[in-house]
């Protein structure tokens, strides 16, 4: 889509599009080895993975900055909008149930956001041919009628 993927704080890019997400539930789970986890994940995951960790390792530092700075930006908007969303909802809840309050939160935010995204770009492939085509009009009545009969001014056989 329109914008580049955000990566983590510390390492290959992989919003939320592209990998594990994060947020408050999103860590290693103590019993689970990288090996397992890696493991764990579907062929899909493992490919962007290894694709984000390929662009990854081929930008430059600053590059690498920005798409930190971008994560942890995207990270601090998720935080306030969830600790607003347990605000609005009233509840006083135990550090344990505020901590999955939040994981939930961000799991069916991100649901209704892949929801969105694919309802915007199924409307947007419904819509491109009637675009095209109106733009294909408006371009031929903009340009000079060419016919296989008439040569261009200057042509080589159009001198005697």
């Amino acid at each position: 889509m329109g914008r580049p993927p955000g990566g983590p704080a510390h390492g290959p890019p992989g919003g939320s599009a592209h990998g594990p997400p994060g947020g408050p539930s999103y860590g290693p789970r103590p019993s689970q080895s990288i090996r397992e986890r890696w493991l764990a994940l579907p062929p899909e995951a493992r490919q962007n993975f290894q694709r984000n960790a390929e662009r990854w390792m081929q930008m430059s530092p600053e590059e690498r900055n920005v798409m930190r700075q971008r994560e942890n930006l995207r990270r601090q908007t998720i935080q306030r909008e969830t600790e607003a969303a347990l605000r609005e909802s009233g509840l006083r809840l135990s550090p344990q149930e505020r901590a999955q309050f939040e994981s939930r939160y961000v799991q069916e935010r991100q649901k209704v956001e892949r929801t969105l995204r694919q309802q915007i770009e199924a409307e947007r492939q419904k819509e491109l041919p009637a675009l095209i085509q109106q733009l294909k009009k408006e371009f031929q009545i903009d340009q000079p009628a060419k016919s296989p009969a008439t040569k261009p001014p200057g042509s080589p056989n159009s001198k005697k």
